[in-house]
């Protein structure tokens, strides 16, 4: 059994403490919250839960690993804390938004050779996943091109934009790794438009909302990612991926299963409106593969990879701004 510290209780924090807590060999053990209100909560949610310091979480023995959950500005310092302690380390994406700050903070987690998994958690959708081994099998011959969709249901305020990094750093770097996850080869140049079409505010904030960014690859294969932060009709998350022999596609996951056809027409149910309901089996899949990585396997998304698709964020806004063709 592996204890737990668990930094932060916020919305994603709390889907991984369920996993935590349900999983037959980690312990959720600790909370590190600096919020009052949500701490409370949390612990009457866990009642065997222990609240700790930052401090206390790392110096204390019974400590085998720490999730971190908290906010994006802590994960640098919390993941170099942890590494120098000796703690394997989860981290949610991303390490930092400064490309400088994750590859110093890579250079203490490799100088004391802690486990560490990054968690881009799409990598462990079981569709996404299912897709990737067809293509690795050869169903489809060479690939010619993906077409990665994602589009979220409704727009964040404008004032979070300033905290996240913008749309690129926080939205389309998930796609970013998923590009370079589905092709198994390195982009070689990122072309990228956007705009502000959803909220203007957004746009008084200097980010965007509505995007298409083009990565090359050496191969010839194109990867093409359409992102807006507007979806009427639910949570838009879909892959094509085209080659000589055909196609693979993964579809929306849907409300239910449930079509109507009648003399008004066909109907079926809309996409399963946000990440939590739509990703539930990817979170856990990801939480299995970190109690994985402490029994001895290695990581399949390490700090790297972090830092490479923060390397093509940074690319695209550089492109969109420079309206030219990044190399990379």
């Amino acid at each position: 059994m592996f204890n737990i510290a668990l930094f932060g209780a916020g919305r994603i924090g709390q889907v991984h403490a369920t996993n935590i807590a349900s999983h037959p060999n980690t312990c959720l053990y600790s909370l590190v919250e600096s919020y009052d209100v949500f701490a409370e909560q949390f612990c009457e949610q866990y009642p065997g839960v222990i609240r700790q310091t930052v401090e206390e979480a790392f110096n204390d023995s019974k400590v085998d690993a720490v999730a971190i959950c908290s906010a994006t500005d802590t994960h640098a310092d919390y993941i170099e804390m942890a590494a120098r302690a000796g703690k394997a380390i989860f981290c949610e994406k991303p390490i930092d938004l400064d490309l400088s700050r994750v590859r110093d903070c890579l250079g203490v987690v490799e100088q004391h050779k802690v486990p560490f998994l990054l968690g881009f958690n799409r990598r462990f959708d079981p569709q996404f996943n299912a897709l990737k081994k067809a293509l690795t099998e050869g169903a489809i011959g060479t690939t010619a091109s993906v077409i990665i969709t994602s589009r979220d249901p409704s727009p964040p305020p404008a004032k979070y934009s300033k905290t996240s990094g913008g749309m690129f750093r926080d939205m389309t770097i998930h796609d970013l790794d998923m590009a370079r996850f589905i092709l198994g080869e390195e982009p070689v140049s990122v072309t990228a438009h956007g705009s502000c079409m959803v909220d203007p505010e957004i746009g008084k904030a200097g980010d965007i909302d509505t995007s298409v960014v083009v990565l090359h690859f050496p191969s010839g294969a194109m990867a093409t990612i359409h992102n807006s932060r507007r979806s009427g009709y639910g949570y838009d998350q879909r892959i094509e991926v085209h080659g000589e022999k055909g196609m693979l596609q993964v579809a929306n996951a849907t409300e239910n299963l449930v079509s109507i056809s009648a003399q008004a027409g066909q109907t079926q149910a809309t996409p399963q409106y946000f990440f939590l309901e739509r990703y539930q089996q990817a979170y856990v899949a990801e939480w299995q593969h970190f109690v994985d990585v402490l029994n001895g396997e290695k990581p399949c998304c390490t700090g790297i990879d972090g830092e490479i698709a923060l390397t093509l964020a940074d690319a695209a806004l550089a492109a969109m701004s420079n309206n030219q063709t990044m190399k990379l």
